[in-house]
């Protein structure tokens, strides 16, 4: 899933995955994939690992959390 799509600049909150990947996180905070992991490994923005390959997972409340919104629930 893409976060943003070209037809569209708005990204609704429930449109986002629980599991967001790098690619994801990045386009909506608009910023590099780097930043991404480098927060991660700083602690700002923890990673779930998944997988033998150990690829990234990013929690939806923890990236809405860092932007200072609080989901609806």
């Amino acid at each position: 899933m893409s976060v943003s799509s070209k037809s569209s600049n708005k990204v609704s909150l429930a449109d986002l995955p629980d599991l967001m990947t790098i690619r994801e996180v990045a386009e909506l905070l608009r910023i590099s994939p780097l930043t991404i992991k480098r927060w991660g490994k700083k602690g700002k923005l923890p990673a779930i690992r998944i997988n033998s390959r150990g690829d990234r997972r990013y929690r939806k409340e923890v990236v809405l959390r860092l932007l200072g919104v609080e989901e609806e629930k």
